[in-house]
């Protein structure tokens, strides 16, 4: 019997010496459709990342052409057929395990190279930041579909953007380039394509050379909007400052300030 290769793995995770893991939606043929192996190697790969002690940040990007395509609809057609509490447990478990990215302690960057439709979209949105390409496309064509938006885009959108952005790109499902989405807050800067990726290491790499226990902790104050109000904002600082002023890393930090070098933070 002739040797038959193997499929390429459909997610490649690549760990980097400053503690940032690249993690690579890895089926360009498809344009990285979340497809059921992919999301499968999804969920491991979010476990393994959660687990990580030494992960100071995390960087997804798509490979080839495209972010990702969003869901594999190919298995819509035949829905109508199906009760919905099947189908909702079938959706809430695709949603919670993408979503698992919101998840780790540390701050996750979306390097949207190319086009983000539908739940791709929402997958970048769920990073806490974004990098794109001025060129790639973004969009939430879900009402176009007859169907009702999903992936939480409901309340990514409105988290990130404004609830008038918000309105706009799920009534109407119309793409905005990274350009526009710049200029309307979807993403934080729109840079040319071959750039995207090394824009969104440079950010991961001033995140990772930060103090860990600061860096986690701050994330957790920002989180689901940040604080309901001022003197919810003061009573977290007023504890988790304390936190950090008993770590070895705020001694650090001070000294390299003093002796004018770059600190070396170790999480302690």
């Amino acid at each position: 019997m002739p040797d038959t290769e193997s499929a390429p793995a459909p997610l490649l995770v690549e760990r980097r010496d400053d503690g940032t893991a690249v993690v690579t939606l890895n089926d360009p043929a498809r344009r990285n459709a979340m497809a059921d192996e992919m999301t499968a190697a999804w969920k491991d790969a979010m476990a393994a990342l959660r687990a990580d002690a030494d992960l100071r940040c995390v960087v997804v990007t798509g490979a080839g052409t495209a972010f990702t395509s969003g869901g594999d609809l190919s298995w819509l057609a035949d829905t109508s057929a199906v009760a919905v509490p099947p189908l909702r447990d079938r959706m809430l478990e695709f949603y919670r395990t993408w979503l698992a990215i919101r998840d780790l302690e540390v701050p996750t960057i979306a390097a949207v190279n190319g086009h983000a439709v539908g739940a791709g979209f929402a997958l970048a949105l769920a990073c806490d930041l974004r990098y794109a390409a001025e060129d790639a496309k973004m969009l939430v064509p879900f009402t176009a579909l007859g169907l009702h938006p999903g992936m939480a885009t409901t309340w990514l959108l409105p988290e990130v953007a404004g609830l008038p952005v918000a309105r706009e790109l799920l009534f109407t499902g119309r793409a905005v380039t990274g350009t526009e989405a710049a200029a309307l807050g979807l993403v934080n800067r729109a840079v040319p394509r071959g750039q995207v990726l090394d824009t969104a290491l440079e950010a991961a790499g001033q995140i990772a050379r930060c103090a860990p226990v600061a860096t986690r902790l701050t994330k957790v104050a920002l989180a689901g909007g940040g604080h309901a109000d001022v003197e919810a904002a003061l009573r977290w600082e007023s504890l988790a400052q304390p936190v950090t002023m008993s770590t070895r890393d705020m001694v650090e930090g001070l000294a390299a300030q003093r002796e004018k070098r770059r600190p070396r933070f170790t999480g302690d």
